[in-house]
């Protein structure tokens, strides 16, 4: 019995001195890989997904309108506006033109010579040669010539004869663009003159209008209370071709608001429409 007891306890010391043993860690399941190819990304669109595509929508535009074209000088306000007085014929601003012709038609003003340079027997009215007289002069200090009148009052008579002269040799209608016919004509008032510098250079002819004494009568005319009547390209306005040497004197006043204004021919400045043909 002494026997068995120390072989237990033998067993029991060996026991308690040996090294534990770790459990071994329990089986884990391998992670299953599985290859699948890469799903590609949608491609964006334009509408998106479960939203209706509207209809497309018509749209009428209104057709386009043309602009108007620029009326050429002379083709609109045709004739003096209603009630459009032109003055007495013994006015200084009368207008007369192939719409508006004198009344009476055998006027007649007071006139009085020329007191400058001038062919041989012309008359104007007397405020017509004052003026003249201080053209001349400014003139003559500017560029070394004075002014000269070939032309000026006319009677009705004279203008009869002298109209029917050009219908004769180029007849009406190439007449009307030159000449006015009688009781038309400015140079029955006694305001209008016809003139060149007394140097001679192109008189009667519209390369006057490029000479110097052209050049300066057009530029300072007005000081003297004159006007060119009928400027270059304003034949629809005026009724008559460029004439840089018929001068009108209208006053001091009248012709320095045109020149301050811009204005070049005295229909519009009156605002008495255009006078391109007599009706």
């Amino acid at each position: 019995m002494r026997r068995l007891l120390v072989a237990m306890a033998a067993v029991l010391v060996l026991a308690g001195c040996a090294e534990p043993v770790a459990p071994e860690p329990p089986e884990t399941a391998e992670p299953t890989v599985t290859s699948q190819a890469p799903t590609p990304a949608p491609t964006p669109s334009a509408v998106p997904s479960g939203t209706p595509t509207p209809a497309p929508v018509t749209t009428v535009s209104p057709p386009e309108t043309e602009p108007e074209p620029e009326p050429e000088p002379g083709t609109d306000q045709q004739g003096p506006p209603s009630g459009f007085d032109a003055g007495p014929a013994s006015s200084a601003q009368v207008l007369v033109n192939k719409r508006n012709p004198l009344q009476p038609a055998d006027y007649v003003p007071q006139l009085v010579s020329v007191s400058i340079a001038q062919d041989g027997d012309e008359t104007v009215r007397p405020e017509t040669d004052a003026a003249l007289a201080g053209l001349s002069t400014a003139m003559r200090a500017a560029i070394g010539e004075g002014v000269h009148v070939f032309s000026s009052y006319r009677s009705y008579a004279t203008q009869t004869g002298l109209y029917n002269n050009y219908v004769a040799r180029w007849g009406q209608a190439e007449a009307d663009t030159t000449s006015a016919r009688p009781g038309h004509s400015e140079h029955q008032t006694g305001l209008a003159v016809d003139v060149v510098g007394t140097g001679g250079q192109c008189r009667l002819n519209t390369c006057f209008g490029d000479t110097a004494a052209g050049r300066w009568i057009a530029e300072n005319a007005w000081q003297q209370g004159f006007i060119v009547r009928y400027p270059r390209g304003l034949e629809g306005i005026t009724g008559y071709e460029w004439e840089p040497w018929h001068l009108r004197f209208v006053g001091v006043e009248v012709a320095s608001a045109m020149h301050d204004q811009g204005i070049a021919t005295y229909e519009e400045f009156l605002g008495a429409g255009h006078a391109p043909n007599y009706g």
